[in-house]
């Protein structure tokens, strides 16, 4: 019998969402304008990395498996066949291109099989060969802004989409940091590189604490383009990552500190900016 809610799990809803979402802040922000088109790249944007995220679980049932955290995921707690989770993400994906192909173009596809090919390619092979993979790996979330860029008619040379993309970039590290210090020992266990093998707590909060005061100066170059032009969004955004930053110091000041507390807030943070970015595009 076919369970909905293990193959939702296969997509990682919330991580596909965000792709989804951060291409429709791309299309705005090279548009300016909401229109029709929007919702067949959010949905177009959403298949692919739902494809992805299933995929990826294919890719690692048996690492899975090994720890903890992951092995009641649907692939390794025997919930979906191997073959059919592998199935599923090639429907998924090919649906996802087709559906940009058809209404956003052929270049704007082709980058999202390029975002699906890093994520599932390299970084999915480098995740067990070094510890710091996120690193390469963070490019996966650059890539949705550009998708929703291209889709809306701006360039690719535009400066204003490195920058964003370079924020998106940025922020990934961290969040990710976050989380692995939580689940590190896992990690080691399962015989899979981790930082928390490679620097103690001390230097893992520092090095973490630094990614997050550069994601938030990143995420302030966008008040020096065309990203923000309204003062009270340019505003925001500096309080937004002074926010932020704040919250990383905690990193510093104290011995117990909550890294799942601190890795929602970040998250918080880049829906925040999401927020003021699309405000901004739509109210210029």
């Amino acid at each position: 019998m076919i369970n909905p809610q293990s193959y939702l799990t296969l997509c990682k809803i919330r991580i596909s969402l965000l792709s989804s979402f951060s291409a429709a802040v791309g299309f705005m922000l090279s548009t300016s304008r909401v229109t029709p088109l929007l919702i067949p790249l959010i949905t177009g944007v959403f298949f692919l990395a739902c494809g992805a995220c299933a995929l990826n679980q294919y890719q690692e049932r048996d690492l899975d498996a090994l720890m903890p955290r992951t092995r009641t995921r649907p692939i390794p707690s025997g919930k979906i066949k191997p073959l059919n989770s592998l199935l599923f993400s090639a429907i998924l994906m090919t649906s996802g291109f087709i559906i940009l192909l058809s209404n956003s173009g052929f270049t704007a596809s082709v980058t999202g099989l390029f975002a699906v090919a890093w994520y599932n390619g390299v970084y999915t092979y480098l995740k067990k060969k070094t510890a710091f993979a996120v690193i390469p790996g963070a490019l996966t979330g650059a890539v949705p802004p550009a998708i929703g860029w291209i889709a809306g008619g701006g360039a690719v040379s535009d400066p204003d989409l490195l920058i964003v993309c370079f924020f998106f970039f940025m922020w990934q590290v961290p969040h990710f940091w976050l989380f692995i210090v939580n689940y590190g020992a896992e990690y080691e266990k399962a015989g899979i590189p981790s930082l928390t093998a490679i620097f103690t707590r001390t230097q893992l909060k520092r090095i973490i604490f630094i990614w997050i005061i550069s994601a938030s100066v990143s995420c302030l170059l966008l008040s020096l383009r065309d990203a923000a032009q309204i003062p009270v969004i340019t505003f925001s955004l500096f309080a937004v990552s002074l926010w932020i930053v704040w919250c990383g110091s905690r990193l510093l000041k104290e011995k117990d500190v909550s890294y799942s507390l601190i890795f929602n807030k970040i998250n918080i943070y880049m829906f925040c900016v999401l927020i003021l970015l699309s405000v901004n595009n739509l109210l210029i």
